[in-house]
């Protein structure tokens, strides 16, 4: 598993990197193993401002389909349209290419509630 350090994670297994007032969202390493093939990401929520802990939108796995959680409040700028055509990129790089979506953090201070990358590890 791997779990960088310059993002923070939800119990959930969404994380969030933050790059300014900007931030790209996706799931966890330990996440997309746990849901096997992923076959297609659903975000019907662009352009819409998503508070923290709600869905902005779910991730579908060969077996089963999963929601997915906003880490902090924020409005969801764009979405990885390299998913559409290739949704395994959350599966071989969950941290890299794919992210799922890019926000912009309406509260910083949500960040204080997220888990760093020791506190994530110990969690699983």
């Amino acid at each position: 598993m791997n779990f960088p350090k310059d993002i923070r994670y939800t119990s959930e297994h969404e994380w969030i990197r933050v790059e300014g007032d900007e931030a790209y969202v996706g799931i966890t390493d330990y996440a997309q193993s746990e849901l096997g093939e992923i076959v297609f990401i659903d975000v019907p929520t662009v352009g819409e401002t998503v508070g923290q802990g709600e869905v902005f939108g779910s991730v579908e796995a060969v077996k089963t389909v999963s929601d997915l959680n906003m880490p902090v409040t924020g409005e969801v700028l764009e979405l990885n349209e390299e998913l559409d055509a290739a949704p395994e990129l959350v599966n071989n790089d969950p941290y890299g290419k794919g992210w799922i979506i890019k926000i912009s953090v309406k509260d910083a201070s949500e960040l204080g509630s997220l888990m760093d990358a020791a506190a994530y590890e110990a969690s699983l």
